[in-house]
């Protein structure tokens, strides 16, 4: 989980003026301005109403801009991909990247989680089970929460209603990659057991977090994500450059071309946005202005 949302921790003034999860970009010669709004795959929907300026920023947008087009999700070629990429090459079994004691230990949450037992799909990825585990334990906790109403998706949803065109800037292919095969399965096997072996960690992490969000103080976030254990749980520099700091620098070399050519609205993971890696610095470092919209 840590692997996931671990990133550089800023302070100082760096990180009180990133307690924002809406910013308005103007300047450096773009005629409309365009909006950047951080987002949580575990938060509630109701937080839209309370964030000040969000529905105007969004309709007066004449374009979408996300992580990746969800919709392309569903077509047959990339569900193929996902089936072909969330297993392991065949020569290679999940009782052969565990102790026989940490088999058993993951087994018993896949089976009480995700409802199979690994006998039955050997071949799984160890980060395809841990990505899904956490989930379901976080749903385990919060009921109410209702992933088919994910932020991420009411936005481009809501985008496709209003004839918006909607833009990726990475590709469903991309993402698979970096979330099940950026690092080795044997690595992926660590981190899984790491979660497991202290998961009401895990969670409390993930509470946090989304508790974090929703009060809009992405400063906190930042420092729930930066905490370490000083031993092998932790997220490793690289795996933390991959995840966040070099797709903002690809998301940057993209960005203003787009914000040229029309008003935008972007809308990508909270912590892609604070730091000095983020978002918001390496945007103000291309020469345009960046502000919070109060």
């Amino acid at each position: 989980m840590k692997r996931l949302f671990g990133i550089l921790f800023l302070v100082s003034i760096v990180l009180n003026s990133n307690a924002q999860l809406l910013w308005k970009v103007s300047g450096n010669g773009i005629k409309q301005p365009s909006y950047i709004f951080g987002t949580h795959h575990l938060a509630s929907l109701s937080i839209i109403d309370s964030i000040q300026g969000l529905r105007p920023a969004f309709n007066e947008a004449n374009r979408m801009i996300g992580e990746m087009v969800l919709s392309e999700t569903q077509s047959p070629q990339s569900i193929q991909l996902m089936q072909e990429m969330m297993m392991m090459p065949a020569d290679t079994t999940l009782n052969m990247l565990f102790t026989t004691d940490d088999y058993e230990l993951v087994n018993k949450y896949v089976k009480e989680h995700l409802k199979f037992d690994m006998k039955d799909m050997p071949n799984l990825r160890p980060a395809f089970i841990s990505n899904n585990i956490i989930v379901m334990l976080y749903l385990k906790h919060h009921p109410e929460f209702n992933p088919k109403l994910q932020m991420d998706t009411f936005f481009q949803s809501q985008a496709k209603q209003k004839g918006k065109k909607i833009i990726g800037l990475e590709t469903m292919e991309f993402q698979c990659k970096l979330l099940l095969s950026s690092t080795t399965l044997q690595r992926q096997a660590d981190l899984l057991v790491c979660t497991l072996k202290d998961i009401n960690k895990a969670v409390d992490v993930t509470q946090r977090l989304t508790t974090a969000y929703m009060n809009q103080k992405l400063d906190t976030m930042l420092k729930i994500s930066e905490e370490k254990e000083q031993s092998k749980c932790d997220p490793l520099p690289e795996e933390m450059e991959a995840m966040v700091d070099n797709r903002n620098r690809e998301w940057v070399k993209q960005l203003p071309a787009l914000f040229v050519e029309d008003s935008n609205f972007v809308a990508v993971g909270a912590l892609h946005l604070p730091g000095k890696n983020g978002l918001v610095n390496l945007l103000r470092k291309e020469g345009f202005l960046v502000e919070a919209v109060d």
